[in-house]
């Protein structure tokens, strides 16, 4: 996930403006500051009937409009404030942001270039220009702007962690893993920078360095869904299977509508033969996702290893009905009905996979179907 800030500066009022509009404006900023946004949009309505003209007020509803997502209502605030004070570089920069959350990325890139030509140092407006290449899948541009945020900004830790993302994208791998080193030097409580850096880890098969830094996001974020079901993916490869079906356990106690979390465990708990298990977690995976496809095949799988044959091809058939070009289901289903007695049936289904690529069933139509 991309880090992308909204660099709220909520304005004050002078001593200009008459008692009642600075009591508005000092609530309104005041309920601001106590999320009380509504109230707070209540209050600038006032204090603008009072003085049209003072464009920190409608720069302040706009906030407030945008952090209940309002955000067509906070761009024509913001508008206002541009067109009273058309050197306001943080209009621009919240307008932008706003645009951005309206997948007006255009405009959003448009306006971030405005800030940054009125305040040539703004780093966080280059982060968010990146942030937004990235998401448009431009990575050497959104590198680039992440560059000139560090330029800037030596210390900009979201800067580096928004790097390490993008190059995590295009699997510069050890790259990444420099980027989130950097970020958790900057903040080592940032439990997302563990995190990610860990996936990278895994990605580059360093399961155990992953495992580590999964504990240590889970460490700053006990709740950290992802990290558990991550750290439970690593646990596997390193064939903790015991370790990773707790680690299954914690994730579906967290977010127990996830089939993903249940598939995997149904995976772990074969690993360890408990078929049946596993075949409870299959089930449930496919009741939370009725096509998925890996997960009749496995189930198929645990019900070949309890010897019901029968109810193996059952699920076979479904997973290549859902992928016709599946050639592990064909290949599976070519086992189960040999030992089902069907040995047309096999031949056909190993056919099928060689014809799909699978060249381990070679030996086995060699063997059976000559």
């Amino acid at each position: 996930m991309k880090k992308l800030i909204l660099f709220f500066i909520i304005f004050v009022t002078s001593n200009i403006y008459s008692q009642t509009v600075e009591e508005y404006l000092v609530s309104g900023n005041k309920k601001y500051n106590l999320k009380d946004y509504t109230g707070a949009i209540t209050d600038y309505d006032k204090a603008i009937e009072l003085d049209p003209n003072y464009a920190a007020l409608y720069y302040n509803r706009g906030i407030a409009k945008s952090e209940l997502k309002q955000y067509t209502w906070a761009i024509t605030d913001f508008n206002k404030a541009i067109e009273l004070k058309p050197d306001d570089e943080e209009a621009y920069f919240n307008r932008g942001y706003t645009k951005y959350k309206t997948k007006d990325y255009d405009g959003a890139i448009a306006d971030y270039s405005k800030a940054i030509e009125i305040k040539p140092g703004y780093a966080i407006a280059y982060n968010n220009i990146g942030n937004i290449k990235s998401d448009l899948k431009d990575y050497t541009g959104a590198i680039t702007d992440y560059n000139k945020a560090i330029e800037l900004k030596s210390d900009y830790s979201e800067a580096y962690f928004n790097r390490g993302n993008t190059k995590s994208d295009i699997k510069d791998y050890s790259g990444a893993i420099i980027d989130y080193n950097k970020a958790n030097e900057l903040q080592p409580n940032d439990e997302e920078a563990y995190y990610n850096r860990g996936i990278t880890k895994s990605d580059l098969k360093d399961y155990t360095g992953a495992i580590a830094d999964y504990n240590k996001a889970i460490e700053l974020k006990p709740g950290h869904t992802e990290a558990y079901f991550n750290r439970g993916n690593a646990k596997s490869y390193v064939k903790d299977f015991t370790g990773a079906i707790k680690d299954y356990n914690k994730a579906n106690e967290l977010q127990p509508n996830d089939e993903e979390v249940y598939y995997n465990r149904g995976i772990a708990k074969s690993d360890v033969m408990d078929y049946a298990g596993a075949i409870e977690d299959y089930n449930r995976a496919l009741e939370l996702r009725t096509d998925y496809e890996e997960a009749y095949n496995n189930r198929g799988n645990a019900k070949y290893n309890l010897n019901d044959y029968k109810g193996a091809i059952e699920d076979y058939n479904k997973a290549i009905v859902l992928k016709p070009d599946d050639e592990e289901a064909y290949y599976n289903r070519g086992i189960a009905k040999f030992n089902n007695e069907d040995r047309d049936g096999s031949c056909s289904d190993w056919y099928k996979a060689k014809s799909f690529g699978k060249k381990e069933v070679e030996d086995l139509i060699d063997k059976y179907c000559k």
